[in-house]
């Protein structure tokens, strides 16, 4: 069997790989849905969902930083990497013990064309069909809500110091326009900013990320200056690319239906 990546990287099996170490939480959690636990063997330690996962399975480091000795050991036929969670120089040296598939996902497309992927590698084709299908529909439902309503401008908040933001290009932004919000923030990735920055922008909703910089209630007052709302949003919801997208529809749907009544 021939895959190639979403790098355009050619990988090739001689059987169907068994034996998977996943160095993505999303898509960790993405295999346990493919119905493929028994054969994760090593994941990071913030591989967090399912949460029984971290009992049961080698933690091999983060996702910047592994083990390659623990990983080795491990005798993987695949480790699966994604673009911007690994480094180049991480992927390089894995290529040493096993075949590495490299996700890059900036889209719900880039989604389900991983997801396809994965049925594809793990021979398990139909319930990937099924999972893509039904964040397909749920997605659809949520655009419909969205743009029900009026377009309003965000700037979603990714780390408190420095201060950056979620810009074009990233899967967050891909879920902030599918929920027919502007992104104020036209850089590419995720820029710098700063409150005088804030205070020259027409902000309707500063949304304060629960991760990676674990935002909570007592951070809102800072940013209320700078907008007319300001919220502590799920970020997985917002960031996780894998099986988790079926929750997020339905925290979108209740965030349409909610801010309707």
């Amino acid at each position: 069997m021939e895959i190639r990546d979403q790098l355009g990287r050619n990988i090739k099996f001689e059987s169907t790989p068994r034996r998977i170490v996943s160095l993505v939480p999303s898509q960790t959690e993405l295999l346990f849905d493919l119905g493929l636990e028994k054969f994760i063997m090593g994941i990071t330690r913030f591989c967090i969902h399912p949460p029984f996962l971290k009992q049961i399975k080698a933690r091999v480091g983060g996702t910047k930083k592994v083990n390659f000795r623990k990983i080795k050991e491990l005798n993987p036929d695949i480790i699966l990497c994604n673009k911007e969670e690994n480094t180049k120089e991480m992927v390089k040296e894995l290529e040493k013990i096993a075949p590495v598939h490299v996700s890059d996902v900036a889209n719900l497309n880039d989604s389900y064309a991983l997801i396809s992927q994965y049925g594809k590698i793990f021979n398990c084709e139909a319930l990937a069909i099924t999972l893509a299908d039904s964040i397909r529909k749920k997605a659809e439902v949520v655009e419909k809500l969205a743009t029900a309503s009026p377009k309003r401008k965000v700037a979603y908040f990714i780390w408190k110091d420095p201060l950056m933001v979620s810009g074009k290009g990233t899967f967050i932004d891909s879920m902030l326009s599918l929920n027919n919000f502007e992104n104020v923030f036209t850089q590419e990735r995720y820029p710098e900013t700063n409150f005088e920055e804030l205070s020259k922008m027409e902000i309707d909703i500063c949304m304060l990320s629960s991760e990676p910089f674990p935002f909570k209630e007592e951070h809102k007052e800072g940013f209320k200056p700078y907008s007319r709302q300001v919220q502590i949003v799920d970020g997985e919801y917002f960031s996780w690319y894998g099986s988790r997208l079926l929750e997020a529809m339905d925290y979108f749907k209740r965030f349409h239906l909610e801010s309707t009544n």
